[in-house]
């Protein structure tokens, strides 16, 4: 474990005078002495936001890259891995991906797919600690929040990226035809996903309903998500096919499923189903893409679509 300077009088004060550890300011951070201390650090709040971004260390620890939230719950570690139910899975918790033990300044996790770990945990401030992984000299920075005060939809949208590769393929269900005739009129399934390194889609032709397996996939290239200034429910995205140009949309979310891309250019708008959806650690499936520290790039565009 490293060593610290920890001023632990002070949190003995902290529990005296009737407040969780998150009341305290510390100039440095701290250890809990007992196991006891331990658990009420890390059930304090009811879940806490892994910044990916904040992330130091050249190593990883698998099930924290890939969480968007942990919780702490009576032994049981859940978490947030995917942005499809996001807020309703597991009453905001998300679902049940091993458990924990809390020791003496650490906490083991014994993880359904990743096993065994032994993490130091710290109190770095307010809502705020570290996990370190003394084996790949990795940190990680989580902040903690009451489910009730958490924004979910900012978190959904912020990484609204993954949540079009939480499906294995999106067919399109409606076209509204009052604009003009355009190239895209003939996609009919999109894809997207992690390849090297970079967030990719491919799109298909095919005629509607046939079984995933069966779709042939006629073009490729990356995809390009952006912000819009002052509109936080809209984004807009390019598909950059390769040797064949871009289009351009705005990307709109109607739920948990359903996504709607408005083509400014034709003025038609396009309406998606996802099909295949994968839960990420979930009921023993796989692992997913894992999350990586980058933000969305903004554009200063106006809306188009019609209200």
């Amino acid at each position: 474990m490293r060593t610290k300077a920890i001023p632990f009088v002070l949190f003995v004060m902290s529990l005296f005078l009737g407040s969780c550890y998150a009341e305290l300011w510390v100039e440095d951070d701290f250890v809990a002495e007992t196991p006891w201390q331990t658990a009420d650090v890390l059930e304090s709040y009811d879940l806490w936001y892994v910044d990916i971004h904040q992330t130091r260390g050249q190593g990883e620890v698998p099930f924290l890259q890939m969480a968007f939230t942990l919780s702490f719950d009576r032994g049981v570690l859940r978490a947030n891995n995917n942005l499809v139910g996001i807020g309703k899975t597991g009453g905001g918790l998300g679902v049940a991906v091993g458990s924990y033990a809390p020791l003496s300044g650490a906490v083991e996790v014994v993880h359904q797919l990743d096993g065994l770990w032994e993490l130091e945990v710290y109190v770095e401030g307010p809502n705020a600690i570290e996990l370190y992984d003394p084996l790949s000299d990795t940190s990680y920075y989580l902040r903690g929040y009451d489910r009730h005060l958490f924004d979910y939809d900012s978190l959904f949208y912020d990484n609204i990226h993954y949540f079009l590769q939480e499906y294995a393929a999106w067919e399109r269900i409606a076209v509204h035809t009052e604009g003009r005739s355009n190239a895209f009129d003939q996609e009919r399934y999109l894809a997207f996903f992690a390849s090297a390194g970079r967030d990719a889609f491919r799109s298909s032709t095919d005629p509607g309903g046939l079984p995933l397996g069966d779709i042939y996939w006629d073009y490729q290239g990356a995809y390009r998500i952006y912000d819009v200034p002052g509109e936080p429910e809209m984004k807009t995205i390019t598909l950059e096919y390769q040797g064949l140009g871009d289009d351009y949309f705005e990307l709109y979310v109607a739920d948990d499923a359903t996504v709607e891309l408005y083509h400014p250019d034709s003025g038609t708008l396009y309406v998606f189903g996802g099909r295949g959806y994968q839960a990420y650690l979930k009921d023993g499936a796989g692992a997913g893409t894992k999350r990586e520290a980058r933000k969305l790039s903004s554009m200063s565009v106006a809306r188009r679509r019609p209200l």
